[in-house]
């Protein structure tokens, strides 16, 4: 028998090495089913919820999103956060990425725009025209305007909108400043503040609140959301969901959300 079993081995030996060398080649050709991770703008949070489902319902892959203002987000993607994709509410904050080399150029998209808004609780009577001089300062009383941080675009969008209309020396000390666009869109909602600057998208999404007005287009940069792969993601599914973002199926739900869709929906 050990002749034969001698034999048997030797017989052997080369399949299993073809099998050895061919185990690493097949784990490489299945598909990637980790989950695609977003890092996304704290305004996008009721939309990208729906989108990524969409996602996952139609390619099986899961997909989830960490939301936050714009300059915490990158800076945790900065400190080697593991992010797939990058969504900024302004391109300020991808820039910042680009410059550092964490983001892949090429695959970089202008995606969503959205409308700047002045919000009050749904319950309050107040009515402001927003217009040049407009009486915001007065109708605050002894209370604060609630707008998110300076870092923070919507912060930055507000502040260029109030000193377009040339309140902002008024108002500069009577903010409450919060940490992203949905914390302030909180203050209202809880009554904290009688007012606050959010996006219209915010503010639809909140039945606390109403919104007052919107502020013309131009006193303020244009509102931009883009959109890239994070340079350090090794996940094969986030040109997939790269691509999703930028169709039809996702434009229909962002637009629904009263997002506008820029030209590559």
């Amino acid at each position: 028998m050990a002749p034969l079993q001698s034999t048997l081995r030797r017989a052997l030996l080369p399949i299993l090495a073809v099998v050895v060398c061919l185990a690493p080649l097949a784990a490489n050709a299945q598909p990637d089913t980790k989950p695609v991770t977003v890092f996304a703008a704290s305004s996008l949070k009721n939309a990208m919820d729906e989108v990524l489902a969409a996602f996952a319902a139609r390619t099986h892959v899961a997909a989830r999103a960490s939301y936050g203002g714009s300059p915490a987000i990158a800076r945790q993607i900065e400190q080697g956060a593991p992010a797939d994709l990058f969504i900024s509410a302004d391109p300020d904050w991808m820039d910042y990425l680009a410059r550092k080399d964490l983001i892949l150029p090429s695959s970089r998209v202008e995606l969503l725009s959205n409308h700047l808004a002045l919000i009050a609780p749904a319950g309050a009577t107040s009515s402001i025209r927003i217009t040049k001089g407009m009486r915001l300062a007065a109708a605050l009383g002894k209370d604060r305007l609630a707008i998110a941080s300076p870092e923070v675009p919507a912060g930055r969008y507000a502040e260029a909108a109030l000193t377009a209309l040339g309140v902002w020396p008024a108002l500069r000390d009577r903010l409450a400043r919060a940490e992203n666009v949905r914390a302030a869109l909180g203050f209202v909602a809880r009554g904290e503040t009688p007012f606050g600057i959010v996006y219209d998208t915010d503010a639809k999404v909140e039945p606390r609140v109403r919104i007052v007005g919107l502020f013309p287009d131009s006193t303020h940069p244009p509102i931009r959301y883009p959109v890239a792969i994070v340079a350090a993601s090794r996940n094969s599914n986030a040109r997939a969901l790269l691509a999703f973002l930028t169709g039809q199926e996702a434009g229909a739900i962002f637009r629904r959300y009263q997002f506008r869709t820029l030209p590559s929906q």
